[in-house]
């Protein structure tokens, strides 16, 4: 596995895009509306950050208003989610997704509770 993203929870996307397109030279690679939210994309050698912003009630909106923006979850890159998932259920870790669903770009995800996880949640994607 490798790191495939780090998704950072925000009530504004496209001001947080420009921010960090300035700061650290990371042009957007993908925008869409998926699942209620504005989902921005934002390139790095080697990985992304994903920008989540809340168009509806909905996961995202409670997160922000429970904790604010921030860090909301790490992707993990697999070839195989299902056997990622099959190795951790293996190992008694707790999941949010039994078994993988549709994400962002169309990739299959699942995710992993942070009680299981030393309190980040860890995202599963296979491209």
């Amino acid at each position: 596995m490798q790191l495939d993203h780090v998704g950072v929870a925000t009530d504004d996307a496209a001001e947080l895009a420009d921010l960090y397109g300035e700061l650290f030279d990371a042009p957007v690679a993908h925008e869409e509306e998926f699942d209620g939210m504005r989902v921005v994309f934002l390139a790095f050698d080697g990985g992304y950050f994903e920008l989540l912003e809340p168009m509806e009630d909905g996961t995202i909106a409670r997160y922000l208003d429970r904790n604010g923006p921030g860090v909301h979850h790490v992707a993990l890159r697999t070839e195989d989610v299902e056997g990622a998932l099959e190795t951790v259920r293996e190992r008694g870790v707790e999941l949010v997704d039994d078994e993988p669903r549709p994400g962002a770009w169309g990739h299959d995800v699942a995710f992993l509770h942070p009680k299981s996880t030393g309190g980040v949640l860890v995202e599963f994607v296979e491209h």
